[in-house]
């Protein structure tokens, strides 16, 4: 992350790293099971638009949990989390939580959402291991936050976390950051929307994606009472 403020990694941090690693437990992040890419834009603004690669894992069939970072590279930031639950999760929800979360079923069908794979791989070996885990999250809800507005040019995670959404629609998606993706990662949106025009009709639970409603929700901070006891 050669744009944050501060000194280069040191030997002696380094070489602590690497004793560490070998001797100590990374079981949450060794439990991380699937890695997918989209785009995110701010619940309040669809001008701001960020690519965003989730790494993520199952709490449990109904209930997935992510880390995301803004590329696929050893020095990409830590830039937000999704979590990601079912249809009848989503539907026990009460109307003022349901404007936090997001519907998965355009990214998926729209090509949007991609699951980046080793170099090398012929697109119809990809397709393939695509389709299952695609299927799997089009019936899905995410609740998006990110903490690192990479997209203003914030050097470090600045400011409250901001509530973000996904794209809904064609011609929502910036044609740059489309273009950008495809060139440096090989992922063409036209490409896994053809490969998914088989994929079932479906239509989102009432309650999400609140900003097609011209509202939305975002967070401000509030100076408060400090409580001691």
């Amino acid at each position: 992350m050669a744009d944050a403020p501060g000194e280069p990694v040191t030997l002696k941090s380094k070489i602590l790293g690497t004793v560490a690693s070998a001797s100590q437990s990374y079981a949450p992040l060794k439990s991380i099971c699937q890695t997918v890419c989209g785009f995110h834009i701010y619940a309040h603004d669809m001008t701001r638009q960020v690519h965003a690669h989730h790494f993520c894992s199952h709490v449990n069939e109904d209930f997935r949990q992510c880390v995301i970072y803004d590329s696929p590279n050893s020095d990409a930031r830590l830039i937000g989390i999704e979590y990601i639950i079912s249809e009848k999760l989503f539907a026990k929800l009460d109307d003022e939580e349901k404007k936090f979360w997001h519907s998965h079923d355009y990214e998926v069908r729209g090509g949007t959402l991609a699951m980046p794979m080793l170099s090398g791989m012929p697109e119809v070996a990809i397709s393939a291991a695509e389709r299952q885990p695609m299927l799997d999250l089009q019936k899905t809800y995410g609740k998006t936050w990110h903490t690192w507005q990479v997209d203003r040019g914030d050097t470090l995670p600045l400011g409250p976390p901001q509530l973000m959404m996904a794209l809904t629609a064609d011609g929502q998606l910036d044609p740059e950051m489309e273009q950008k993706r495809q060139r440096e990662e090989g992922i063409s949106t036209q490409t896994k929307k053809d490969e998914r025009k088989d994929f079932p009709e479906y239509t989102p639970l009432e309650g999400a994606d609140h900003w097609k409603s011209g509202k939305s929700v975002q967070l401000k901070t509030e100076t408060v009472q400090f409580k001691s006891k």
